[in-house]
């Protein structure tokens, strides 16, 4: 089926960069249940506090290789001189609070992965395993937060998570699949709705 460009539909925050409109077609919404990615994700919401997105998919390969492609054994390892490393790097946020974040949430999220067997049992404990389909008809409708956020985010923090407050949580959601929030027009809704 060969469809062209006008007949395609997106969510509108994802109009006017190529960067962008690739992530919402591609990723955005698409249940991930590969603990690295999921890993990947928590870093990058993190280092999204107080930025855009677009900002942060720009320097997401910079991530990748500074942080050893979210080997998560090896961030959980990184000392002073790593840290110091990174904070040099521009390939990222050179921001100190996100950097030691990374490194306290990637030891965190092993205890999780020991307690569990995985992160993603984890975290898609707080949907039950399902993706939450909403039907929002235009983007004013979508919220920051959830109750499922506000309870990932508390739980998060008691175990020792850093930069992971409700709104963090939900765009990780939004991310990772665990909720659906492509507008009911959206091209890509169908494509990616409950799919795993």
């Amino acid at each position: 089926m060969s469809e062209h460009s006008t007949s395609i539909i997106r969510c509108g925050w994802s109009l006017g960069s190529d960067v962008m409109m690739a992530y919402h077609d591609q990723e955005w919404g698409v249940p991930v249940h590969d603990d690295r990615l999921l890993f990947e994700f928590l870093v990058l919401e993190g280092a999204q506090a107080g930025l855009n997105w677009l900002t942060i998919l720009k320097k997401r390969e910079g991530y990748r290789r500074a942080f050893d492609n979210f080997d998560v054994q090896k961030v959980a390892a990184y000392g002073d001189e790593k840290i110091a490393a990174l904070l040099q790097d521009p390939g990222i946020i050179r921001n100190r609070l996100k950097i030691q974040a990374a490194v306290t949430n990637a030891r965190a999220f092993l205890r999780v992965q020991d307690e569990f067997g995985s992160f993603d049992r984890y975290i898609w404990s707080f949907t039950g395993g399902q993706t939450i389909v909403n039907h929002w008809h235009s983007m004013s409708e979508i919220p920051a937060t959830s109750p499922e956020s506000d309870a990932m985010s508390k739980d998060l923090i008691r175990r020792g998570f850093k930069f992971v407050g409700s709104t963090i949580c939900y765009a990780h959601m939004q991310a990772t699949g665990m909720v659906n929030d492509h507008i009911v027009t959206c091209t890509f809704r169908r494509v990616n709705a409950g799919g795993g």
